[in-house]
């Protein structure tokens, strides 16, 4: 199950340097996710993630961190739904009129948080 995990690690790595190359990349997802009700399988995916995680916690080397992830997870998507769309919606489209910049510190933060799933597990 750690190979799962460090996996993830690893999608999370790429995905930041696909963001941090492409930060259109991230505005496209961002205005895919807002259309209906698709923010839903977000927090969905969300959920899967964190389940993902907690079982795996206890096979991983520094188990602790990936429960933290898990947990992480599981607030991020309970917020989704508390939050509602509408307001998941203007959230967004703050964050989509922010400059380039910003994308790309988002970036290199995810592939942080993957390279630490990596060490971790």
């Amino acid at each position: 199950m750690d190979i799962v995990v460090q996996c993830l690690g690893a999608v999370f790595l790429l995905l930041g340097i696909v963001y941090l190359l492409k930060p259109n990349v991230v505005k496209w997802l961002m205005r895919f996710f807002k259309q209906g009700k698709r923010m839903y399988l977000a927090a969905m995916v969300r959920l899967a993630l964190a389940v993902i995680f907690l079982v795996a916690a206890r096979e991983c080397d520094v188990s602790w961190v990936i429960v933290t992830f898990g947990i992480i997870f599981i607030i991020s998507a309970v917020l989704i739904f508390a939050m509602g769309l509408e307001r998941i919606r203007r959230l967004l489209d703050w964050y989509l009129k922010q400059p380039v910049f910003i994308f790309r510190v988002i970036a290199l933060i995810v592939m942080a948080v993957g390279a630490v799933i990596i060490y971790s597990a």
